[in-house]
C-alpha cells in the first residue's frame, strides 16, 4: 500500500472544493440543523460520483481512502465542520461518538491520561494502539498538525487472523470467544458496565474485528467481568504484536485538509504520540465523524449491545440515558 499510494489518494480539484464550499454556506446562513442533514440537502453533482466509489471501496475494497487538498485554513472551524459533515452525509449516517451525542468529534489533547478509566484515548496526546470504532466507519479531516509526532497507522484485521492462525491457533480460538471490553462509563440503560464481544467474529461468511486494548485490560476492574487467563493475555499480546509489525502496518502523516476514511470492520487504526504546540492557537486539532453505511456487511447480534442495533445503515454510536445529539463546533 505505501508504493500504491495514487490507487487509496484523491486529490480534489478547484471545482469539487467550489460546490463544497457553496452547499456549506448555503447551510451556514440559513441556519439550517446539519444534525439532520441528508445527502440531498448537501449537493455534489461533481463530487458525489467519487465519494460513492469511496463508499464501495471501504465496504468491498481495501477498507480505506485519503482525500487531500481541501483549504482548511481559510474556514473557519464552523465552516470546516460543516463541509466535513455534509461530504460525510454522502458516505453514510453519522452517529454519535460519545455520551454527550457529540456528531462531530473533536480530536486534540485535553490534558487527560488514559490511565483515568472514564478517558478516551482520543482525548490525550497518548499512543492510542490499534483499535476499531464504535461504527461501520470513522473519518478524520485535519485542521492542524502536531509540533511532532502524530502519525496514523492502519493494519489490516485479516492478516493479523491469518498470522495468528497460522502460527497459534490456540491463541487464536480464544479471540474467537467474547471477551470484556471497558464502556468507561458510557454505559446505555439496562446495560453492563463493559462489553463482551469477541476480538474476532466470523458471521455470514465476513470476519469482522472489534477491539481496543486498553478497554479490555480496564474492564478487568468489574469483579464481574469474565477474568483474562495467561492465555487470553499471551494471545492478546501476540494479535498486538502483529499489528505493531511494520510489515503489517500503514504508515501516513495527516495534513491539514486531509480527510481519511476507514472501514472499522476490516481495518484497525492507531495513531502514535504526540508533542503538541505551546501556542493553543497552533494545536493539533483533527474533526472526526462516526458513520453508519448503506449496503454494509450484516454484523451478528452482539453488535448491538454496543451499537445500538445491528441495522445496516442505521447502527452504531454511543447513546445513554440523556443523551441529546449535537454538533460542537469547538472544544
Amino acid at each position: 500500500m505505501a508504493q500504491r499510494k495514487s490507487e487509496w489518494t484523491i486529490e480534489l480539484i478547484p471545482a469539487e472544493i467550489t460546490e463544497l464550499e457553496k452547499a456549506a454556506e448555503s447551510l451556514i446562513s440559513s441556519e439550517q440543523n446539519i444534525g439532520t442533514l441528508a445527502a440531498s440537502s448537501f449537493p455534489l453533482p461533481i463530487l458525489g460520483p467519487k465519494l460513492l466509489a469511496i463508499r464501495k471501496e471501504l465496504i468491498h475494497g481495501r477498507g480505506f481512502s485519503l482525500l487531500k487538498g481541501l483549504p482548511v485554513k481559510k474556514y473557519t472551524e464552523r465552516e470546516a465542520g460543516t463541509i466535513f459533515y455534509g461530504l460525510g452525509c454522502h458516505l453514510g449516517s453519522p452517529r454519535s461518538q460519545n455520551a454527550m451525542g457529540h456528531m462531530l468529534g473533536h480530536v486534540r489533547d485535553l490534558g487527560k491520561k488514559s490511565s483515568d478509566p472514564t478517558t478516551r484515548i482520543y482525548q490525550t496526546n497518548e499512543r492510542q494502539t490499534f483499535h476499531t470504532d464504535s461504527s461501520d466507519a470513522v473519518g478524520l479531516l485535519c485542521l492542524k498538525t502536531a509540533k511532532s509526532g502524530g502519525k496514523s497507522l492502519l493494519v489490516s484485521a485479516s492478516a493479523i487472523f491469518n498470522e495468528l492462525r497460522k502460527h497459534r491457533p490456540d491463541l487464536l480460538k480464544l479471540l474467537l470467544e467474547p471477551i470484556a471490553t471497558d464502556r468507561r462509563g458510557e454505559v446505555p440503560e439496562g446495560m453492563l458496565p463493559y462489553l463482551l464481544i469477541p476480538v474476532f467474529s466470523f458471521y455470514k461468511e465476513f470476519l469482522t474485528v472489534f477491539y481496543q486494548r486498553q478497554y479490555i485490560d480496564s474492564a478487568q476492574r468489574f469483579e464481574e467481568a469474565p477474568r483474562l487467563t495467561p492465555l487470553h493475555v499471551e494471545a492478546l499480546d501476540m494479535f498486538d504484536k502483529l499489528a505493531n509489525d511494520p510489515k503489517l502496518y500503514l504508515s501516513m502523516d495527516l495534513e491539514p485538509g486531509d480527510m481519511q476514511f476507514v472501514y472499522n470492520h476490516a481495518l484497525l487504526h492507531d495513531r502514535t504520540g504526540f508533542e503538541d504546540w505551546d501556542d493553543p492557537a497552533k494545536k493539533r486539532h483533527l474533526l472526526r465523524l462516526w458513520l453508519s453505511i448503506p449496503g454494509d456487511r450484516p454484523l451478528p447480534e452482539v453488535f448491538a449491545s454496543r451499537f445500538g442495533t445491528v441495522e445496516i445503515g442505521n447502527r452504531g454510536g454511543i447513546i445513554v440515558r440523556g443523551t441529546t445529539l449535537t454538533l460542537p463546533w469547538t472544544v
